[in-house]
C-alpha cells in the first residue's frame, strides 16, 4: 500500500476488537479448558466494527445514550451476524471461533450440532478441508434453495413461489428471531433493534 499510495496513513482495525468486553461466560466453548489455555479456542466474533457503529448511530438517531442502553444489532446480508451490546459494550455476539457460526449466511452454515458434521464427514469419507469447504462455500442460503447464496435472487424465487427459497427465507428469519430473542433474555430486556447490512 506505501507503494501504491506513499505518505498516506495507514490503520488496522480489529473487526473483532470490539466483541473483546464478552464476558468468559458467553465466550467460553463447553471443551475442555485446557483448549482455551492452549489454543485460545472462544468465540471472537466479527462485524465489530459495523456493530459498535450501527448502534452508537441509532442510539443517537432515538436519543438514547449508547453508554446506558441495550441494544441489540443485526448486521444481515450474505454475511451475518447479531450483537447484544449492553451498556455501550459487547456482551454476546452469534459469530464464534470464525465467521461460520451463528446465523445463516448465504454460503455458511451458521450454527450446526457438530455431530451432524462427523456423520456426514463419515458417511462421505470427507477431510477436514472438504468439511470446511462444506460449511463455508456450498451451504447456507446456497446450500438450502439451491438458488444462489444472493437473498435478491432468493427472494425472486419465492416470489414465483420457489419451495425451497421460500424454506430458506423462513429459516434465515427464524434464527434471526431466535438470536434477538435471546439476547434480549440475556440483557434483562432490550431498548433498540438495528437492522443493517445488505
Amino acid at each position: 500500500i506505501e507503494k501504491l499510495l506513499p505518505g498516506i496513513p495507514q490503520v488496522a482495525v480489529f473487526d473483532t476488537s470490539f466483541h473483546q468486553t464478552i464476558p468468559a461466560k458467553n465466550y467460553l466453548y463447553a471443551l475442555p479448558y485446557k483448549y482455551y489455555e492452549n489454543y485460545r479456542i472462544r468465540r471472537y466474533g466479527f462485524h465489530g466494527t459495523s456493530h459498535k457503529f450501527v448502534a452508537k448511530k441509532a442510539c443517537d438517531m432515538c436519543g438514547l445514550d449508547f453508554e446506558k442502553s441495550k441494544v441489540i444489532t443485526c448486521h444481515i446480508g450474505n454475511g451475518a451476524s447479531v450483537t447484544a451490546i449492553l451498556n455501550g459494550k459487547s456482551y454476546d455476539t452469534s459469530m464464534g471461533f470464525t465467521p461460520v457460526d451463528g446465523l445463516i449466511m448465504g454460503t455458511r452454515t451458521g450454527e450446526i450440532d457438530p455431530g451432524a458434521l462427523l456423520y456426514i464427514a463419515d458417511k462421505e469419507n470427507l477431510s477436514t478441508a472438504q468439511i470446511n469447504n462444506l460449511i463455508n462455500k456450498q451451504s447456507g442460503m446456497q446450500g438450502i434453495t439451491d438458488v444462489s447464496s444472493d437473498m435478491r435472487d432468493i427472494e425472486a424465487a419465492a416470489a414465483e413461489g420457489n419451495e425451497r427459497a421460500l424454506l430458506g427465507l423462513d429459516m434465515y428469519r427464524t434464527r434471526i428471531q431466535r438470536f434477538v430473542g435471546g439476547y434480549a433474555a440475556i440483557m434483562g430486556g432490550v431498548d433498540l433493534i438495528v437492522f443493517t447490512g445488505g
